[in-house]
């Protein structure tokens, strides 16, 4: 509990005045609250965008930003999947260990239970979290929603809306999607190019990926989430791969 606890008052630090720190605050005090009579809670914080200057990303904002998310996204069909839950548990407990991952779970069953304003909260990220640890929320949130085999159309609406919301450019939203929806030009999608592209352009497009995708970009975070993200980056490694047996390519 100690590590993620850090983690967690951490996020509640960053994010404070906002609605994350607002959602997770409301979700940890009852808890903890004695009067509780099982009915159902909701967040109905008032709080529009929290702070507006951009500060650098901890590990602690990043985890709390990532399970508001996650509820988010998990609630957007409707119902909640076990394979769903098991995904994000596996995440945490590769990363992080089994404590963690069964203290985070208990958190999201929790922040499940809320309405959450995305917009707001996608904001509030934006303001606060760098680019690359947003490109790697938007990775995790894929793997959340075709974590039963196949992604519910309003999920990936959700999903398209967050990108937008936090700032996403187009080219990298559909990079990362790509990496998830398999066709005949995946590969050059991972890499943000056309099929007609030149041998030296495709060599270019990866060198630039590689540096945009690179588990180096989120160090900041720490080993524990830098392990995340090398997931992401061999993704780019295989899209070139495979462009270069289809080409020939030395």
């Amino acid at each position: 509990m100690a590590k993620f606890g850090k983690w967690i008052g951490a996020g509640l630090g960053v994010f404070a005045g906002g609605p994350i720190g607002a959602i997770i605050g409301f979700v940890i005090g009852s808890a903890f609250d004695a009067r509780t009579d099982n009915r159902k809670k909701t967040f109905t914080g008032d709080h529009p965008y929290g702070t507006t200057g951009r500060r650098a990303t901890t590990s602690g904002g990043y985890a709390v930003s990532l399970l508001v998310l996650v509820a988010a996204v998990m609630k957007a069909d409707g119902k909640t999947l076990r394979s769903e839950l098991n995904y994000v548990k596996d995440f945490f407990v590769r990363n992080f260990g089994p404590q963690s991952a069964n203290e985070a779970i208990k958190l999201l069953h929790d922040l499940l239970q809320q309405n959450i304003p995305v917009t707001d909260v996608c904001f509030q990220i934006r303001n606060n979290m760098d680019y690359s640890s947003r490109l790697q929320l938007m990775h995790f949130l894929f793997g959340i929603a075709k974590a039963d085999g196949e992604i519910h159309e309003n999920e990936l609406k959700l999903i398209a809306h967050i990108g937008v919301s936090m700032g996403i450019k187009s080219a990298d939203y559909e990079s990362i999607k790509a990496m998830f929806f398999k066709d005949t030009h995946s590969a050059y999608k991972i890499l943000e190019i056309s099929p007609s592209a030149s041998d030296d352009e495709v060599k270019k497009a990866y060198r630039k990926m590689a540096m945009k995708f690179h588990p180096d970009k989120v160090s900041y975070l720490g080993e524990d989430f830098q392990k995340a993200a090398k997931d992401k980056f061999q993704k780019v490694n295989e899209a070139y791969e495979e462009i270069k047996r289809e080409r020939k390519i030395a």
